[in-house]
């Protein structure tokens, strides 16, 4: 399920189901995936987003937050990459692992001329993505 955030000073709201409810940021958390044959942004976006995924453990919000679902969990993702308009969002998103998600792409990230290897990908150039996994929870529940 999307969910759409909108942020008012302080406070973060996101409309579930008709309903309005109240969010708090937990975690940050920054990752970054490269695409070293083909120039796919999509895949390295998706690489930068297992990357943020992996420096982090949550427990907090199960041991302080008392969280019993982690698909309750909200994640904002903001990727940075050349191309930002080549990015499948739908196909990103798929490497958040749980939680409902929203997806923000902007330009950035690093494109440079590599090695054309066409069993590995198709052209000669490698792009950098940077992802930045937002983590928010509604702690009214």
């Amino acid at each position: 399920m999307i969910l759409n955030i909108h942020q008012v000073l302080s406070k973060t709201y996101a409309r579930k189901e008709g309903e309005i409810v109240t969010l708090q940021r937990y975690i940050i958390e920054i990752g970054t995936g490269i695409d070293m044959h083909g120039g796919n942004v999509t895949k390295a976006a998706q690489k930068a987003i297992k990357d943020a995924v992996s420096h982090s453990c949550l427990c907090g919000l199960f041991d302080i937050v008392n969280i019993k679902d982690p698909n309750k969990m909200h994640i904002h993702v903001k990727v940075a990459c050349p191309y930002p308009e080549k990015l499948d969002h739908e196909e990103v998103l798929k490497a958040v692992p749980f939680g409902s998600t929203q997806m923000e792409a902007v330009l950035g990230g690093l494109s440079v001329r590599g090695l054309d290897l066409p069993q590995l990908g198709e052209g000669d150039t490698i792009v950098v993505a940077v992802a930045a996994l937002t983590v928010y929870v509604n702690t009214e529940l």
